[in-house]
Order: C-alpha cells, then sequence, then structure tokens
C-alpha cells in the first residue's frame, strides 16, 4: 500500500500521489473534494507554499478517551499573517469535559452544551485546510484526533501532510550532534514545548492552550525557524512529514 510506503519516506515524496489515491478512493464527497484539492510538489520553495496553522484543544492527550473541544486555524504565509482570515470554533465533544480540561482550556460545560458537534463544523474546517500545507506544534495530538473525529462522522479518516514545528525544533536540539554530546554530560535536554521554542527566537509569551492564539503562536513560530535556519527557497519536502 501507499500509504504504508508513504510513512517510512522520512520528507513523505509521495504525498501528492498518496493524496489522488484518496480522492480517486474516497467515497464521502467532502473527502472527496479535500483530497482533490492536493498539496504542493515536495520541490515547491515553502516561501510559494500556502500554508496554514491549526491547533486542537482537546479534553486529554489519549484519543481512545478524549475529544476535540475546540479549532483553531489561521491562513499564512511567510512575510504576513493575515487575522482576519482567521476560525475559531468551541465543539461538543463526544466525552464530558474534565475539571482538568476547563481549567487548561477555560472552557466551561455551558459553552460545550451550546455549542455544535465536530461535524457540523467539518465542511468549513475541511474548505479552510484544503490544498494547503498545515504547520502544527506537535503533530501527535492534530493527527489522531483529526483522523479519529473525522472517521466517526464520514466514516473514513483523513491523513495529509504537515509541517511539525516541534520537530523542526527537536532536529535542531535533540537530534543534533551537540544535543547528544550534551546528553552524553547529563544536561537537561532542551524544552521544545511552544512557549520554550518561542522564547529562543525573541518571540513574546502569548497565554496558552486556547486553540486561536497557540495557532497564532505556531505560525510565528514557524516564520521565525525558516528566517533563522532556513529560507524561502527551502523545499517543503524537507520540512513536512
Amino acid at each position: 500500500m501507499l500509504s504504508h510506503r508513504l510513512a517510512s519516506r522520512s520528507q513523505g515524496l509521495e504525498w501528492p500521489a498518496y493524496l489522488q489515491q484518496r480522492a480517486d478512493e474516497a467515497r464521502d464527497p467532502l473527502l472527496k473534494a479535500f483530497f482533490a484539492a492536493g498539496c504542493p510538489a515536495p520541490e515547491t520553495p515553502i516561501g510559494e507554499a500556502p500554508l496554514v496553522s491549526l491547533d486542537l484543544e482537546t479534553t486529554g492527550l489519549d484519543v481512545q478517551r478524549h475529544a476535540i473541544v475546540s479549532i483553531g486555524l489561521v491562513p499564512f504565509s511567510l512575510s504576513r499573517i493575515p487575522l482576519a482570515r482567521r476560525r475559531y470554533w468551541v465543539v461538543r465533544p463526544s466525552r464530558a469535559l474534565s475539571d482538568t480540561s476547563i481549567t487548561l482550556h477555560r472552557i466551561t460545560h455551558s459553552e460545550v452544551a451550546e455549542a455544535p458537534d465536530f461535524g457540523e463544523i467539518l465542511p468549513e474546517l475541511l474548505e479552510a485546510l484544503a490544498g494547503r500545507i498545515v504547520v502544527v506544534h506537535f503533530r501527535h495530538i492534530e493527527r489522531p484526533f483529526l483522523a479519529d473525529a473525522i472517521k466517526a462522522r464520514l466514516g473514513e479518516g483523513v491523513l495529509f501532510p504537515m509541517i511539525d514545528t516541534m520537530s523542526l525544533e527537536a532536529r535542531l536540539h535533540r537530534l543534533s550532534l551537540w544535543a547528544r554530546l550534551q546528553r552524553w554530560m547529563r544536561r537537561p535536554p532542551v524544552s521544545i514545548r511552544l512557549g520554550d521554542s518561542r522564547r529562543r527566537y525573541g518571540l513574546p509569551d502569548y497565554q496558552g492552550h486556547h486553540a486561536l492564539v497557540d495557532a497564532l503562536a505556531t505560525a510565528e513560530l514557524f516564520q521565525a525557524q525558516v528566517a533563522k535556519h532556513y529560507d524561502a527557497a527551502t523545499p517543503v519536502g524537507k520540512l513536512w512529514t
């Protein structure tokens, strides 16, 4: 299967072919249109690629026991972030809110009781993501939670290329020769959390755990990462996963 081969490739060079295959095979019209929008070719310079920053806030970290409670996204480029095009939704989770979730996200029982189901906002969400490179900070939340929520409503999951700003920080501070030497010297690893990563680039602190604020913070972080460590001509295939 193409999807299995895809998972083994570090730069995801088969993403366009995979998305075309899914467009041909998808049964749901929403997913068929989403996959048919495709993605930029791997050699596309990142400065020319359409980008959208995405953040999900969930009731916990286990996709089997928790659910999405809010979604924020911000379309952007390397040079600007048009906030007028931002989107934010609170959605009614399929599993009950915990006290910890309420404290962390400041989203209450009454808010989610009046919020739409994830399926109601799904057409708008897929339209906003279609054809763009999705930028996240820690894809191991966005990928499984999105796939699970969409499969529960449409009977089919999703998989598409993402640029993970946490992974880019890990390349620099966890996987480099210097980072390995630091571990050998038993020094604590550099934090690659969103706020700590932003501080290394001189970016301001934002209040975290709000989906729209974190989506904006991730977009700004990616702009800074490219400016410092890459350039606008860097092929997207070297950055996505």
